[in-house]
């Protein structure tokens, strides 16, 4: 069974950072690509970043130079670390682990917050 659980999301100020967890199981981690997505209410769900089984990263434009992805296989974990964290931040995150061949899971979402 695969499950993908995101965590470490929540209330932040503008200015602020968090950083969110993916752990993965019951998937061979070190062949997927992972991913974060994220979707705001009344919008479509959008790419934030994807890194790839050997490391490549790519961005989406509001984000980068922001958020950083990273991986440990180790732990079959996928990291979001969110910097300098904007109001248009705000919406619920996803984790997705996705093959070549467009086979891919979700995870349940993670809520981020950005208020003062």
């Amino acid at each position: 069974q695969v499950q993908l659980v995101e965590s470490g999301g929540g209330l932040v100020q503008p200015g602020g950072s968090l950083r969110l967890s993916c752990a993965a199981s019951g998937i061979i981690f070190s062949v997927y690509t992972m991913g974060w997505y994220r979707q705001a209410p009344g919008k479509q769900r959008e790419l934030v970043a994807l890194i790839t089984s050997d490391g490549s990263t790519n961005y989406g434009d509001s984000v980068k130079d922001r958020f950083t992805i990273s991986r440990d296989s180790s732990t079959s974990t996928v990291y979001l670390q969110m910097n300098n964290l904007k109001p248009e931040d705000a919406a619920v995150y996803y984790c997705r682990a996705q093959r070549n061949s467009g086979l891919g899971f979700w995870g349940q979402g993670t809520q981020v917050t950005v208020s003062s």
